[in-house]
């Protein structure tokens, strides 16, 4: 911070003699008292100490001028840094949500009618209250009832079509049931002939591994499926993770006389391991490392025969003897590969038919309508003796109004203390109030402009029907609140970066030496003085617009930095 000092007052140039000297009249007076008049002694030249005095006045007459330049045209804006700070002191915090969003019906439900005909009937006006299965009203639409009786037709056709291609081609091509590696396979060729329980090669899934472990009864119960364990494979001089994949509470008795139980574990086979491979797996339990009785030998997962389901002649043979294949991969096709497509083209017509179908069923339908939910008639469009041209039209919506919800979101500051269930007040436009509920949260944020918001669902009780929908409405909850805590302001919790990358929330404390759990940091902030100030970690909690808790790390009293304010210095 800038100093000024004030500039040194000149001195009396006859402070540095012992005697005193007088002009003027004191010398006559001298003279008068008998003293050596003018012929005995000369007077003293006047006109050089008129000089001295003259240039003293002038000098501290130019030094006035230049402080006051200095201070009113060039030097008036001198810049002085005040560092801005606060006590740690006990008070009460609260955390609020608030926003504001359109309700709208909790459940609705759209009649769309897709089809050409003539509204016969309208039962209901718009604003009537229905339950479910009221009728809404007619329409006569032949082209309705024909698209059904067409869409249902071609359904048929197509189901009758695939019965008979899954008939013909089924154990026709012979595939892997399960991801794994071929051995003892079967040389077949194209031509060769085959019957119905061929085996015609082993597969065994060697995508992972097995390994059976014997574990003492002491740690009965504590060894459970899922659990973690670490496998050591001597003849690779490596460990790899593995899972406890079942737990057999068998009772096998050692020499020695230890009852032990079973343990199978599963590990991911990088590549390297086969079968009879020596292997142990350690656990973790009560805290402490627990081997096995003794090494065990690695197995395939799982392993079976590839067997013929039919019998024919072969088309092709892939059958490779440690060949890698994956699940569903076909080996051996059997007379009608031609089929395959054929099956396949099949199945996708097939579900479109039935999409088709089940459009014309629903529209067929909707010509006689009846209110799916219990609710609130909106958006009716049609009257009788209305032709519709078939082009896809909303002729009415249902609306259970009972239970109104609102969408609103929540910042990344309370997120973790919003729970479903909690209160939410509600205003409207016109200040009437209600009180909603938290209906969910989700985990799920949206950020915008560098700000993280989550999703919330607020439900609204509205029986009366006083919550109109589509109606903007203000809310407010209270995520959080502490009665009774340490708050400081928010600008004094500084995030600052660590050698090892991580980050630390800290307060600069105002110490004489450095207090206890203060910190070294790598970098020091650019606006937080260094001198004086000490980082000491702190653990927040919840905080407002202005304050934030302070669960540990400071003590009440404590004095922290908060800011740096810079001012204008007239000195």
């Amino acid at each position: 911070m800038a100093e000024v000092k004030e500039p040194a007052q000149p001195g009396t140039s006859g402070e540095a003699h012992a005697g005193k000297i007088v002009y003027g009249e004191d010398s006559a007076a001298e003279n008068y008292a008998g003293r050596p008049g003018p012929a005995e002694k000369k007077k003293k030249p006047r006109k050089k100490v008129k000089k001295w005095i003259i240039l003293i006045v002038v000098l501290a007459a130019v030094a006035a001028g230049i402080l006051f330049l200095a201070k009113f045209l060039g030097k008036s804006s001198a810049k002085e840094d005040k560092v801005i700070t606060n006590d740690v002191q006990y008070g009460s915090i609260t955390s609020t949500v608030t926003g504001s969003g359109l309700t709208k019906a909790k459940n609705s439900q759209t009649i769309t009618i897709t089809t050409a005909g003539t509204v016969q009937e309208v039962m209901v006006a718009e604003g009537d209250r229905v339950t479910a299965g009221t009728p809404l009203f007619t329409i006569d639409s032949p082209a309705a009832r024909t698209a059904v009786q067409t869409a249902q037709n071609t359904v048929n056709g197509y189901e009758k079509r695939l019965r008979g291609l899954q008939k013909d081609i089924a154990g026709l091509n012979l595939s892997a049931a399960y991801a794994g590696k071929l051995m003892d396979t079967a040389k077949l060729q194209k031509g060769d002939t085959i019957s119905k329980g061929d085996k015609v090669a082993t597969l065994a899934d060697d995508t992972h591994m097995r390994l059976k472990q014997y574990y003492s009864y002491a740690y009965r119960g504590e060894i459970r499926a899922g659990q973690s364990a670490s496998v050591s494979l001597p003849g690779l001089m490596s460990t790899l993770t593995g899972r406890v994949e079942a737990v057999h509470m068998v009772s096998r008795i050692t020499p020695e006389g230890s009852k032990l139980f079973e343990a199978d574990i599963v590990l991911t086979n990088p590549g390297t391991l086969s079968v009879d491979m020596t292997a142990s797996a350690t656990l973790s339990a009560k805290g402490e490392t627990v081997y096995p009785y003794e090494p065990g030998k690695l197995e395939y997962y799982r392993s079976g025969d590839l067997k013929s389901t039919v019998s024919g002649t072969i088309l092709s043979s892939s059958l490779v003897d440690y060949m890698s294949v994956s699940a569903g991969q076909v080996l051996v096709r059997i007379d009608g590969e031609d089929s395959e497509n054929e099956i396949f083209t099949t199945e996708q017509q097939l579900e479109t038919a039935q999409q088709d179908l089940k459009k014309a069923q629903d529209n067929l339908a909707n010509c006689s309508a009846v209110a799916p939910i219990d609710g609130t008639v909106m958006g009716l469009s049609i009257a009788p003796g209305n032709e519709l041209t078939g082009t896809a039209t909303a002729v009415v919506t249902i609306a259970d109004t009972s239970v109104m919800l609102i969408n609103a979101t929540v910042d990344e500051r309370n997120i973790s203390f919003v729970k479903v269930g909690m209160p939410v007040d509600i205003k409207d436009l016109s200040d009437s109030s209600y009180m909603g509920t938290v209906e969910s949260v989700s985990l799920a944020s949206k950020v915008e402009n560098g700000v993280a918001s989550y999703p919330m669902v607020i439900s609204v009780d509205n029986a009366d029907g006083s919550v109109i929908n589509g109606g903007n409405v203000n809310y407010s909850l209270v995520a959080s609140q502490n009665d009774n805590c340490l708050l400081l302001p928010i600008q004094c919790v500084k995030y600052v970066q660590m050698d090892d990358g991580s980050s630390n929330t800290v307060v600069f404390v105002k110490s004489g030496s450095k207090p206890d759990g203060a910190i070294d940091l790598p970098t020091w902030p650019d606006d937080v003085p260094k001198k004086g100030y000490y980082p000491v970690p702190v653990e927040t909690g919840i905080s407002d617009d202005n304050n934030i808790e302070i669960k540990s790390g400071v003590d009440e009293g404590a004095t922290v930095f908060t800011a740096k304010q810079v001012t204008s210095s007239w000195g």
